[in-house]
């Protein structure tokens, strides 16, 4: 079945930078538009950070500036690079990927930032 395996959250210091990966498989990548999304406990899942098959991006205004996503066609794999990050950047990220009526969700990775 489809599979995306995030990675690379973890606790860090306010100011401080993290960058998160998530890997597909068992999908034809190129074709997918993949997003990073957001959950705060008590909060609604939100957009983070979206980028297209051809590589249009688009951010939510909290943390345009701050972070950039990427994909590498070749692994298969997203990237959020998250810096200058703030307490309230702290929530599980969690990967999307969409094509058409197929939507696909990571198990999510857990961000901290806290002093």
């Amino acid at each position: 079945q489809v599979q995306l395996v995030e990675s690379g959250g973890g606790l860090v210091q306010p100011g401080g930078s993290l960058r998160l990966s998530c890997a597909a498989s068992r999908i034809p990548f190129t074709f997918y538009a993949m997003g990073w999304y957001r959950q705060a406990p008590g909060n609604q899942r939100e957009l983070v950070a979206r980028i297209s098959a051809g590589s249009n991006t688009n951010y939510a205004d909290a943390v345009k500036g701050r972070f950039t996503i990427s994909r590498d066609n070749a692994k298969n794999t997203v990237y959020l690079q998250m810096n200058s990050l703030k307490s309230e950047d702290t929530a599980v990220y969690y990967c999307n990927a969409n094509f058409n009526n197929q939507n696909y969700w990571g198990q999510g990775t857990q961000v901290t930032v806290s002093s």
